[in-house]
């Protein structure tokens, strides 16, 4: 499998991992967020793109009004699997689907939604397009996107300790994805690409991430991401020393006991040109 692929696979124990201990650490505060922004736009057809294990999904279903439709997807179905059976306070609709060709007619939705999504897509301008294509004239594209690496420590401070373990060979997942796409013209070139002609807003979020502990930090970020298949493809046997290093680091620089970091990333809104 090669890293294209391996960067997109959230299978096996992940998906539990994953809600367990990074959504409450660094997902919740930006889907708080998130959902405040699709609020205003006051949409009644709202498509989630890359739902995960649907924090986004249950901040939506709580906040909106029941009247308003809900349809949540992602590519992995562990991950849909995981959110159906933590569940929503009122119906919605889980479906498995590829940004990159999305099963949904055109002009479906008054407004889409993805939550640190859209660095996974192979072709962002495709994927821009294909959400063009299913919103209205008129619609509601929002979405977020983490910043540099530099300005969200624990996963600077995880990187470094794997290329402690790792120096003829890296693991280089959070800076090549999830902390690889956030320089701003390179963003609204593609939305441009994809279709989106009128100027996108660009808004910086600050948060803290906190968990419990160091090992928490290390065990969300070292087996609960994609980092975890890079590991296990350098050394099928290290990820326990590897989860054991990342939690020595954090220690080192966060302090034993309850730990916090700066987190940081940007949020793109973009509405769709009428015909």
């Amino acid at each position: 499998m090669n890293s294209t692929n391996r960067d997109r696979v959230f299978s096996g124990s992940i998906a539990q991992l994953y809600e367990q201990y990074s959504v409450p650490m660094i997902f919740a505060p930006y889907a708080k967020d998130l959902t405040k922004r699709v609020t205003l736009s006051k949409p009644k057809r709202i498509l989630e793109i890359a739902a995960g294990t649907g924090v986004v999904t249950r901040h939506m279903a709580d906040q909106l009004p029941a009247d308003v439709s809900i349809v949540a997807t992602d590519l992995n179905q562990a991950m849909l699997d995981h959110a159906m059976s933590v569940g929503t306070s009122r119906p919605v609709t889980w479906q498995q689907a590829d940004a990159m060709k999305l099963p949904f007619g055109d002009d479906a939705f008054d407004a889409v939604v993805c939550q640190f999504g859209v660095m996974f897509f192979p072709d962002k301008a495709a994927a821009f397009a294909e959400m063009r294509r299913v919103l209205r004239p008129g619609g509601t594209l929002l979405f977020n996107v983490w910043d540099r690496i530099e300005d969200n420590e624990f996963a600077e401070c995880v990187t470094q300790a794997m290329a402690g373990l790792f120096p003829d060979d890296p693991p280089r997942f959070f800076v090549r994805v999830p902390h690889g796409y956030y320089d701003q013209a390179t963003i609204a070139d593609a939305l441009l690409r994809g279709g989106f002609t009128d100027p996108a807003s660009f808004d910086t979020v600050t948060c803290e991430s906190k968990a419990e502990s160091a090992r928490v930090v290390a065990t969300a970020l070292c087996q609960g991401t994609p980092l975890r298949n890079e590991i296990e493809a350098r050394d099928a046997s290290s990820l326990s020393k590897a989860t054991d290093i990342a939690a020595a680091a954090i220690s080192e620089r966060f302090g034993t006991g309850p730990v916090s970091a700066k987190m940081q990333a940007i949020v793109v809104a973009a509405s769709a040109p009428d015909k």
